[in-house]
């Protein structure tokens, strides 16, 4: 089978669900589909998390290890109803307005019913509002318009529209003939297609892994406690597959897996790490270690949980984190080959 086509497929399928931090009920319901089909049986954790065993060898010395990405995405919040109709936005996660504006997004209302809209700087025509090009993009010079005909904050909270409701921009996912992936929120989506591709190799291929693995979808990655709860108690390793960054400074690029040697807490495992190293060597795989100056991991969430755990992180290269990401094919191949070889 052709499982980066798997991949990639999955991955276009949990980009279109919304999933934001606290909003990822749609995304575990697919998973848990996908993964059932296959024959494995996934449960959610209270705070929402996905936990599958992936039948590797129980009776290894090894210790089991928890690989982890998280299905949760940046997004929005409706944080006031403007006396206007127009609706005040708070960030979930890292969600910057300098690159989402103009971008369309949709309300999800605690009734159920769901609106379309854009989001927008404050009197937005630039042939109107002669400070346009001056105006510092925040969330307090932007708001949500309703893409429906309301004028006043009665309007807005006739359609059911409240405080609290959750806002998702639209991920605009494309893959080029040329082999890129381009979206909102690959990060982490595209890492959760890799563990799910990962899943389905080991039951087609009838592969058991050489110790017990579990897989560990997180929902709160992008608010920073995804990791700190939800890991088996036999777990003694976790690894992190989440977005390799690239960017000036860094080797890694879209085509490469990144392993990281050291975020914004410190330093990963110096075992973990040279392992993983050894093996991409090994396999004459496309990769770089790179220092992450600004970022955290899943894997950081356990440690300062007190988790005692070896802990690594990888990912495919993803440029434009956080904005209009881009990854390409080969950087999933990569980090697809170096997860088999470490786990073999």
């Amino acid at each position: 089978m052709d499982y980066i086509n798997y991949i990639v497929e999955t991955t276009k399928d949990l980009l279109a669900i919304p999933g934001p931090s606290g909003l990822t009920g749609g995304c575990t319901e697919y998973l848990t589909g996908k993964l059932e089909e296959m024959g494995y049986h996934p449960s959610l954790t209270r705070k929402g998390s996905l936990l599958v065993d992936l039948d590797g060898d129980v009776q290894s010395n090894q210790g089991a290890i928890v690989l982890a990405a998280h299905i949760d995405t940046l997004g929005a919040m409706v944080a006031e109803v403007k006396a206007n109709g127009r609706l005040k936005l708070t960030n979930i996660g890292g969600l910057n307005p300098n690159n989402t504006e103009g971008e369309n997004c949709t309300v999800y209302t605690r009734t159920g019913k769901k609106y379309e809209a854009t989001f927008q700087l404050i009197n937005a025509s630039i042939h109107v509002n002669g400070a346009y090009n001056e105006t510092a993009r925040s969330f307090d010079t932007m708001e949500a318009v309703l893409d429906e005909p309301v004028k006043t904050k009665e309007d807005a909270e006739k359609l059911g529209i409240m405080t609290g409701d959750y806002v998702c921009f639209e991920p605009r996912t494309r893959v080029t003939e040329s082999g890129y992936i381009k979206s909102r929120f690959l990060d982490d989506k595209l890492s959760s297609g890799i563990l799910m591709g990962y899943a389905k190799y080991l039951k087609e291929e009838k592969v058991t892994p050489g110790r017990r693995v579990y897989l560990l979808f997180t929902s709160y990655e992008e608010v920073g406690h995804g990791g700190c709860a939800g890991i088996p108690e036999d777990a003694e390793e976790f690894l992190s597959v989440d977005m390799g960054c690239v960017g000036e400074g860094l080797a890694c690029d879209e085509m490469m897996v990144s392993i990281c040697a050291k975020d914004s807490m410190g330093p990963y495992d110096y075992d973990v790490v040279s392992d993983l190293i050894r093996i991409a060597r090994e396999k004459d795989l496309g990769f770089a270690v790179d220092v992450y100056p600004h970022y955290g991991s899943d894997a950081d969430a356990a440690l300062k949980a007190g988790h005692d755990l070896r802990h690594g992180l990888i990912g495919p290269g993803v440029y434009a984190s956080h904005g209009y990401e881009r990854s390409h094919i080969e950087g999933v191949r990569n980090t697809f080959e170096l997860l088999k070889g470490y786990l073999e």
